[in-house]
């Protein structure tokens, strides 16, 4: 019997050093939990035993117990680098067209990618699984039935064309006044500033919107022309009507604002301005003989704009009459015979430019806000992750859209769990059916993007336990070495 139990010595001890190993051996492993060999001694009875004097048969390994504790953070660049500060674990499927509760496998685990469909994948190919997602971002369902592999889509939104324009900014009132007549987009010198902005048509194409302002001398000088003076159009042509408010002496000042926008060349080419009839404040419109054109915007001796908005219909032109008390919008004839003047662009396409915080202070030019309403088909440019587990896809046309929400799964008994290899677990029935849920709710942990959980294993410890393995071992061989000159001994008595 002796040898027996040097034996069961031996095989607990060398357990016990596959298990320290192996811990050793994952140390760098994310999501890894380390395990502990627990040992259990061995006893015989029957009705003959006494228990007094009965000894032991041994000692066996009792089981190989997981340790699920917090591992530490790694923080990465990676927004698809996932760890769970906290209980829960990620669910993953290996086919992404079977989904059920009995294929889900569980994982810590968070080093995630995007395949070629845009599905989130772990290293293995694995299909990191959530829930789908309300417009407002919240889940529509949390339950293992509700659970779909998650999807990124390349591309959001469909394309939408500007329609409004929406600017703020602060014209320095100390500035020259510069010749209205003389403008040209192209020479510096002929206006005081300029701001641009991406516009959009309905097929999503781009085109940039230069706005120029022109500190005016005296508006009150400037008289309506007819529609007979305009000219032929040319590149250079910058489309607009101007405004001139009823006069006012002392304090009030005035600017001209131009504005182009450019072709599939890039070349600038003619916007029609049309004033806004709901606007304060009288005025006439005219049109130049120099082909320039414009839009007066008027201030008040406070600084403040009175002149605020006003609709820029891309292809249509106004008229004008001579009497100077009396704003007549109405299409005029043909340039040459030649059609409205288009130049390629949608003449149903619309854009009103708000102007409603445009202040005129003495002090530099300085843009508060510019944005407009249109957009393009978008790229996915980034994902983002939440503390609650929402994928939120950002893409190049300004859109963010909620794609997801990470599933989360506990377990009644997380040491009951199956170890599968990757890292990860199935459920059975000693850790019990997993429960469902999301992140950073009742007891399942945050989620951290751009973070990875490092092995649990502490170094330190294991190779203490490594060595304590290797005294055990040697010390039961020792036992069963002795047990052989024992029976050595025994065999040579005669």
């Amino acid at each position: 019997m002796s040898f027996n139990i040097a034996l069961t010595g031996l095989k607990a001890a060398q357990k016990d050093l596959d298990v320290t190993a192996n811990n050793i051996a994952n140390v760098n492993t994310y999501g890894f939990k380390e395990s502990r060999a627990e040992f259990a001694d061995v006893y015989s009875s029957s009705i003959f035993t006494n228990a007094k004097t009965a000894n032991g048969d041994g000692v066996l390994v009792n089981d190989v117990a997981q340790q699920f504790t917090q591992g530490s953070l790694l923080f990465t660049e990676n927004s698809l680098d996932l760890a769970i500060s906290g209980g829960g674990f990620f669910g993953i499927v290996n086919d992404v067209n079977d989904v059920s509760t009995t294929d889900l496998s569980y994982t810590r685990a968070g080093a995630f990618k995007l395949d070629s469909d845009g599905y989130v994948v772990n290293s293995n190919g694995g299909y990191l699984q959530g829930y789908p997602v309300n417009d407002d971002g919240t889940a529509s369902s949390v339950s293992l039935s509700a659970v779909e592999s998650i999807q990124i889509p390349d591309t959001a939104g469909a394309p939408t064309r500007t329609s409004e324009i929406n600017i703020e900014f602060n014209l320095n009132s100390s500035d020259d006044n510069l010749d209205p007549l003389a403008f040209d987009p192209a020479d510096t010198d002929t206006y005081n500033y300029s701001t641009s902005t991406v516009i959009y048509d309905s097929l999503g194409n781009s085109r940039i919107q230069e706005m120029y302002f022109v500190k005016t001398t005296d508006p009150t000088s400037l008289e309506a022309a007819s529609a007979a003076s305009a000219v032929s159009p040319t590149d250079g042509f910058v489309g607009g009507i101007a405004a001139v408010p009823a006069a006012e002496q002392g304090n009030s000042s005035s600017w001209i604002m131009y504005t182009t926008v450019t072709d599939d060349d890039g070349n600038p080419q003619v916007v029609d301005l049309q004033d806004d009839p709901i606007l304060g404040g009288t005025g006439v419109v005219f049109e130049s003989s120099l082909g320039q054109r414009g839009m007066l915007l008027q201030f008040d001796s406070a600084g403040a704009a009175v002149t605020d908005t006003f609709p820029v219909p891309v292809g249509e032109r106004l008229g004008a009459t001579t009497d100077p008390t009396n704003i007549v919008p109405a299409p005029v004839a043909p340039y040459l015979g030649a059609g409205a003047v288009t130049n390629g662009g949608d003449p149903d396409q619309v854009i009103t430019i708000m102007m409603s915080e445009l202040t005129q202070y003495s002090g530099s030019y300085e843009l508060y806000a510019l944005d407009q309403d249109g957009s393009t088909v978008g790229r996915l440019s980034g994902v983002t992750i939440d503390d609650e587990g929402l994928i939120e896809g950002k893409y190049s046309n300004g859109d963010s859209v909620p794609i997801a929400k990470i599933m989360l799964a506990r377990f009644a008994n997380e040491q009951g769990l199956t170890q599968i290899g990757n890292t990860s677990w199935e459920e059975s029935q000693t850790s019990g059916q997993a429960l469902a849920g999301e992140a950073d709710t009742g007891t399942f942990g945050q989620i951290s993007s751009g973070t990875l959980e490092q092995s649990n294993t502490n170094l330190t410890n294991e190779l203490v336990d490594l060595i304590t393995a290797q005294r055990n071992y040697q010390a039961s061989s020792r036992a069963l070495e002795v047990n052989s000159t024992i029976t050595q001994t025994i065999l040579q008595i005669r």
